[in-house]
């Protein structure tokens, strides 16, 4: 596979791991602190875990493309760096545990030999894009957003303005109006339209899961395609602007929706929104591997029945008369010694890089009708067989307290149950019936449960005195297609180890009861929430309860909750040092852009060393902080007593420029001087700062 990076690209990475190692030194040596140097690693996909002393590498795949080779590196690293197992999360990524924090830098050295980039994969950063996984081949499509979503990604990767939000930001592209990539639960999703022969997208905004799920609003019905990268960074920039930074559980772009307005985000939003005739969007789409001649062994007579539901549940054919297959991947993991062999079949049988899917399963596309069987016999053999792929046998799980700081309850484990169960006792139903049942180990919803069919997520009961692991169940979350939707009700919490008494009360009534062909989610909005309260009840009653309940599944010993603190979505501690050490690191970031003649970045990276320094000197003072706008009126009061030394002009119109960027050629020629005029300003105000914070201790 040739790389699409430029020679600049490449130094900017190398830059990156460079940098990586010689902070994880700096912090084992105590020159960092904790808090500062969590929010560096964090950047770069390196994520503690629930086991002391080792880390999660979170490792990013846009728009869940992921080629042959690819796939054979992650399978190295995992098996040389971690326990050598690969875990598909619901965004798309790859996740790999158990890794030593003095490895990663020279993990992620061994991943960018394929293009492979943890940055930007946690932290309070524009997370990975996601997409639905048969964009490009989708029947339904008004056209292909792949090359688009690829293009986003490009332009928001290390971008300044996505570098330190107060939270992270995520987007989604579904392929059409069935909105299989799940828009209307993002920060911003697009649904793609064609309008008067123009390609563009219905925009929604403010989406989001976890305890407070809200519907994204939708924001615009079409917005022209090739405005599509300057939108995405106006809404960034409102984001970094005006989001909250101290409340964690506030932080969401969500939030800042509830407490502005619609009205006053949008005016926002279009204050910095600009928009060029001329300005080139489209990046080309890297191709990761090329046609080659295949061969095809005769491995006998292949399992017809098995064939027959395989096809009728995991084969969809494309709009070119070609066939995607969803290959099923219990809760997402599969071993280093699978993902090598799954790498030989894609190139054996696909044209095309696969697609990690939002439900954790690996697609497989443009594969020719003549060439099923075969590739049914070669999955058989890997046991990748497995039919009723992104239905009821098909359970969606986050890893709960396998390795999560945040679970309360095991995820895997009961997904297993499940899946098992509906195995032996459905069958039926798993190739008829599209109904969804996803897990998360707490109420965050890594796990997506609040979409599903049926939802559970971890949570606890007491009996005798004693806690037990219990699981709150939720009904009826269903997409609606267009961006339009419906988050599942909760309706009673029941132990942990009852749950295949909750699935068999479900899916026996749903089948007694239902309406012609009735979806689930119809079913359950016509019977309404308090009919499935008394339905599940007896089955919640901890009157009597047997001991083993006392233990959550996979478990040997007695059941306690122990929630550490989150990483992922967590926004670090203002620690004065903390932010003034960030300022001066800006700083020198700051210096390196413009040394690369990235002016635009220097100037907004440099906005951000005089925001942290400004910030320092008002959190020793107890004034709020919580946003940057606040940061920005709140310093206005002090102004006076560095303005003599510094600049003339007010702390706001100093900070007026955030609006710049180096996409408008009307701007490009007075960069240069504007930047090297900004970083020299920053420096003299970090020093001012650094004597008037020991001044006030003193």
């Amino acid at each position: 596979m040739q790389s699409f990076r430029t020679e600049l690209e490449n130094q900017v990475v190398e830059k990156d791991i460079i940098d990586l190692e010689k902070k994880i030194h700096q912090f084992h040596n105590g020159k960092i602190d904790e808090e500062s140097f969590r929010s560096l690693r964090l950047a770069r996909g390196v994520y503690g875990q629930r086991q002391s002393g080792v880390q999660m590498v979170r490792i990013k795949f846009p728009l869940g493309i992921i080629g042959p080779n690819q796939l054979r590196r992650v399978a190295q690293i995992s098996d040389k760096y971690s326990n050598g197992i690969i875990h598909f999360t619901t965004r798309q990524d790859i996740q790999v545990h158990h890794v030593s924090l003095d490895d990663t830098p020279q993990l992620w050295s061994e991943l960018e030999k394929d293009d492979i980039t943890l940055r930007e994969a946690c932290g309070n950063t524009v997370r990975n894009i996601t997409a639905s996984p048969l964009a490009g081949v989708d029947k339904n499509e008004p056209f292909d957003v792949t090359p688009y979503g690829w293009t986003l990604f490009q332009f928001l990767l290390r971008n300044p303005i996505g570098q330190e939000m107060g939270r992270k930001f995520k987007i989604a592209i579904s392929s059409s109006d069935e909105d299989t990539a799940r828009a209307y639960m993002h920060d911003l999703g697009l649904i793609p339209k064609i309008k008067d022969g123009v390609k563009g997208f219905k925009v929604l905004i403010g989406g989001g899961l976890g305890a407070q799920a809200r519907v994204a609003d939708v924001y615009t019905e079409f917005l022209p395609a090739n405005q599509l990268k300057a939108f995405a960074e106006a809404i960034v920039k409102v984001f970094d602007q005006y989001g909250e930074r101290n409340k964690r559980n506030k932080a969401r772009f969500k939030f800042l929706l509830n407490s502005l307005g619609f009205d006053r985000v949008r005016e926002l939003i279009d204050e910095n929104f600009k928009v060029e005739t001329d300005d080139e969007f489209l990046n080309p789409y890297p191709s990761l591997f090329p046609d080659r001649k295949r061969h095809y062994p005769d491995l006998g007579n292949i399992n017809k029945e098995g064939y027959r539901a395989w096809f009728k549940t995991n084969v969809i054919q494309d709009k070119e008369g070609n066939y995607s297959v969803f290959l099923k991947v219990r809760n997402g993991n599969i071993t280093k010694e699978d993902a090598s062999e799954l790498a030989k079949i894609l190139e054996q049988f696909s044209p095309e890089p696969a697609r990690i899917s939002i439900t954790q399963n690996i697609v497989l596309r443009k594969i020719k009708s003549t060439n099923l069987e075969q590739l049914y016999a070669q999955l058989s053999k890997l046991g990748f067989d497995g039919f009723g792929a992104e239905g009821l046998a098909d359970v969606t799980s986050c890893p709960g307290t396998q390795t999560c700081n945040l679970a309360i309850t095991s995820s895997y484990d009961v997904a297993n149950v499940i899946e098992d169960h509906i195995a032996e006792h459905y069958q039926e139903l798993v190739e008829t019936e599209s109904i969804s049942i996803k897990i998360s180990g707490c109420m965050n919803a890594c796990g997506q449960h609040s979409v599903a069919d049926i939802g559970f997520h971890g949570s606890t009961l007491r009996s005798e005195g004693k806690t037990i692991p219990a699981l709150q169940v939720l009904l009826g979350g269903r997409n609606l297609g267009n961006g339009e939707a419906a988050y599942g009700d909760k309706v009673i919490k029941v132990p942990s180890k009852r749950v295949v008494q909750v699935i068999d009360v479900l899916l026996q009534d749903y089948s007694k009861r239902k309406v012609s062909n009735e979806p689930f989610w119809a079913y359950v909005e016509r019977q309404e929430k308090l009919y499935f309260y008394d339905l599940l009840k007896p089955i919640a009653q901890t009157d009597t309860v047997e001991e083993s309940e006392f233990l959550d599944w996979g478990r040997d010993v007695q059941f306690k909750p122990e929630i550490g603190i989150g990483e992922c979505a967590g926004v670090k501690i203002d620690l004065i040092k903390t932010l003034l050490y960030e300022a001066h690191e800006k700083i020198e970031e700051a210096n390196y852009f413009f040394e690369h003649k990235k002016y635009a970045d220097a100037i907004y990276t440099t906005h951000a060393s005089i925001l942290q320094s400004a910030k320092a000197f008002l959190v020793q003072r107890g004034i709020k902080t919580n946003s940057k706008q606040t940061i920005i009126d709140g310093f206005e009061e002090f102004y006076s007593e560095v303005e003599s030394k510094f600049l003339e002009e007010s702390f706001a119109e100093l900070l007026g420029n955030l609006k710049w960027t180096s996409r408008f050629a009307d701007v490009q020629a007075e960069q240069p001087k504007r930047a090297k005029e900004f970083i020299e300003n920053a420096e003299r105000f970090q020093l001012l700062i650094d004597e008037l914070t020991t001044n006030y201790e003193a």
